[in-house]
């Protein structure tokens, strides 16, 4: 637990020192979505948006008004974390699960500092996780606490279900950051339910053997998340062809749904080194 909350610390000082460096303003503006209330009416004035005009109003013939909204103090950062089985994939020194967990425990750490309420819902094809947001720095380390402990007690994934309990538990609009690798079918309708709803941040994780399997020749691949053995020929030109299509589509796929949807979309190795990636990600959300 140590190494772990030292390897966090020693993420998130080379994540601001970039931020400081590269971005003016405050860092908290990664953070702080688009969580927006409605505070007056103005006049409209030319260069308006016309998408804030209150029509409601402006139709009573006192002239065009707008709403003016101000940002909601209260920012609610939730993470939703992928820990099924096939997060296991990867080198035995380091998972997916292990970058994932790095991941948002380094980020789960910035908003501590920079969000009103941080929480954590850890889903397999089941609730392993919930941890309801809050505001206070002690809910924060038990957070990352939590979550490096965390042993799944399914091995099976069900991202849709994880969608609905995100959508049904938070009632004001958050920034959601959804990690997972994304193995699973029939989630894309919640998914744009999210993103339409709140601020939606999606960390795609994989894994090289994921993309390029090594020629092994004949071997035995154990599915981890069915508990079933199956024979593939590694060395087939055809195999490792239709393997890196289908990974490939499907990233697609999902890359092409976020941006339809206004959601960032960040895919990472999971054997990389993501503070890159992260910087770069919260450039694009700072001034987005």
């Amino acid at each position: 637990m140590d190494e772990f909350l030292a390897r966090l610390r020693n993420f998130d000082i080379q994540i601001r020192k970039a931020v400081n460096s590269q971005m003016r303003g405050s860092f908290r503006s990664v953070f702080k979505g688009s969580g927006l209330e409605f505070s007056d009416l103005r006049i409209y004035q030319y260069g308006d948006d016309v998408r804030a005009i209150d029509w409601n109003v402006s139709s009573k013939g006192h002239g065009t008004f707008v709403k003016v909204f101000r940002e909601e103090k209260d920012q609610t950062v939730f993470f939703v974390v992928d820990v099924s089985a096939s997060q296991q994939v990867g080198p035995r020194h380091r998972a997916k699960i292990d970058t994932t967990k790095e991941v948002c425990g380094v980020l789960a750490m910035s908003a501590i500092r920079e969000a009103s309420h941080v929480g954590l819902y850890c889903f397999s094809d089941q609730k392993e996780l919930y941890i309801k947001p809050s505001s206070t720095l002690k809910t924060g380390y038990q957070l990352i606490m939590s979550l490096f402990k965390l042993q799944p007690e399914s091995t099976r994934t069900n991202l849709a279900d994880a969608l609905l309990f995100t959508l049904n538990r938070l009632k004001r609009r958050s920034v959601v950051i959804l990690l997972s690798d994304f193995i699973d079918q029939g989630y894309e309708h919640n998914l744009k339910a999210l993103a339409k709803k709140h601020d939606l941040v999606v960390i795609h994780f994989y894994d090289q053997r994921e993309v390029n399997l090594p020629r092994l020749g004949i071997i035995p691949v154990h599915d981890a998340e069915t508990n079933r053995t199956v024979w593939l020929n590694t060395s087939s030109a055809s195999f490792r062809h239709r393997l890196r299509e289908t990974f490939l589509q499907n990233q697609t796929q999902l890359e092409r749904l976020c941006k339809q949807y206004n959601a960032n979309y960040l895919a990472l190795d999971s054997q990389e080194d993501f503070i890159p990636k992260l910087i770069d990600l919260f450039r694009i959300r700072k001034y987005q």
